[in-house]
């Protein structure tokens, strides 16, 4: 009640991507074109039809993911930072390919939890991807060469034998 609905969106919008619409009285041009560029996924103005909101939401639902900002992680010696989609090992640069970063910075926000490789395809690479459940275990080898002082006995990805993977912080 103490902020104007662009300081409420410029709020949510820096922390979330959480869907925002605005569903306002203020039909001017200049309104529409701040609320969006407030970060408003749409702009709806009363009155409306509930059939148009309906549309638009669905709309707005099918292009957003809802997910939070990702954040910064650190542990121990390697820090991931998702933002610029860097990671550094010892504070040298470490290059990853966007799904070896995707498929680390998953396990190192989940660490301890042990991951089927299909449940790993399906958070790391989508339900959509249409690739083989060996994919995962070229992606942790790979990884296990970056980031492991000896790949063949990994401390950090760990292998857990009949069910998936995990890092261990």
């Amino acid at each position: 009640p103490n902020r104007s609905g662009y300081e409420l969106c410029r709020a949510v919008r820096k922390d979330s991507n959480t869907t925002i619409i605005f569903l306002t009285a203020r039909a001017d041009e200049a309104d529409r074109i701040r609320g969006l560029e407030m970060g408003a996924d749409d702009y709806v103005v009363k009155p409306f039809n509930l059939a148009e909101l309906s549309a638009r939401v669905k709309a707005v639902l099918r292009r957003s993911t809802g997910e939070p900002v990702k954040e910064t992680v650190e542990t121990g010696n390697l820090r991931m930072d998702p933002r610029s989609h860097e990671a550094f090992l010892d504070g040298e640069a470490m290059p990853l390919s966007p799904k070896e970063f995707a498929l680390l910075y998953f396990l190192v926000r989940n660490a301890g939890q042990v991951f089927s490789r299909d449940t790993l395809l399906d958070r790391v690479w989508g339900r959509d991807a249409y690739v083989s459940a060996r994919t995962v275990d070229v992606h942790i080898r790979w990884l296990r060469t970056r980031i492991e002082p000896d790949p063949n006995s990994p401390v950090r990805l760990q292998t857990v034998r009949g069910v998936g993977y995990k890092f261990a912080a």
